[in-house]
């Protein structure tokens, strides 16, 4: 092979490398979730992921749980209780709406976590009971307090403990999801009020799972 010929062979070869660099991003770039997109859909992503508390709860069967080993696939986080009379169970049927919407790949990838603020009521028998309304693959978080209110404020989603004195109260929490992703860490929030038509679109692209 002359000179000349390997100076060819090595430009077509660059030239190759460029165009399958090309190629390769901007079919990443297709994958990659609009931020603007999300955002408009009520989607929050944080610029550097959360490392959850290492404390362990109880699920809806009984069995512990460790939150910061919630992996594999993506998880959304809703503080609420059975006993709450408005926000709890909008949320939780909006929630089932939503993954009736997605895409069968998006739904498998997606884990739906009822974390009770109202421990005090809030047994593993109560939990699986009531998201048995709702959803049956729905899982149920419960456990003391005081670990209850530490993953809370390591999510930034802090709620107001009860007075568990008095008859049938409340509890003041907050109605937004936390978003995990599947190494366990938190990405971000999903806004409430949910608006699942948007939802729905946006979704898919970020529970894709990694290929």
């Amino acid at each position: 092979m002359t000179r000349v010929q390997k100076t060819v062979f090595v430009l077509i070869a660059l030239v190759a490398l460029v165009l399958g660099l090309t190629v390769h991003k901007v079919l990443n770039n297709q994958r990659q979730a609009d931020p603007t997109q999300l955002l408009d859909a009520g989607i929050v992503l944080l610029p550097q992921s959360r490392t959850l508390p290492s404390i362990s709860l109880t699920d809806q069967d009984g069995k512990p749980v460790a939150v910061n080993e919630l992996k594999d696939k993506w998880s959304l986080l809703f503080f609420g209780y059975t006993f709450c009379p408005d926000i709890c169970p909008t949320t939780l049927a909006q929630m089932r709406e939503l993954k009736g919407l997605l895409p069968e790949a998006a739904r498998n990838n997606l884990r739906v976590v009822l974390v009770s603020v109202d421990p005090n009521r809030d047994t593993p028998q109560q939990l699986k009971q009531y998201l048995g309304y709702f959803d049956p693959a729905f899982v149920g978080y419960t456990g003391e307090l005081a670990s209850i209110q530490k993953l809370a404020n390591a999510v930034s989603i802090p709620f107001i403990p009860a007075d568990t004195s008095k008859e049938n109260y409340t509890v003041d929490h907050s109605g937004n999801l936390v978003v995990i992703g599947p190494d366990g860490t938190q990405r971000g929030f999903i806004r409430a009020p949910l608006n699942n038509q948007k939802l729905k679109d946006q979704l898919p692209t970020l529970l894709a799972p990694a290929s």
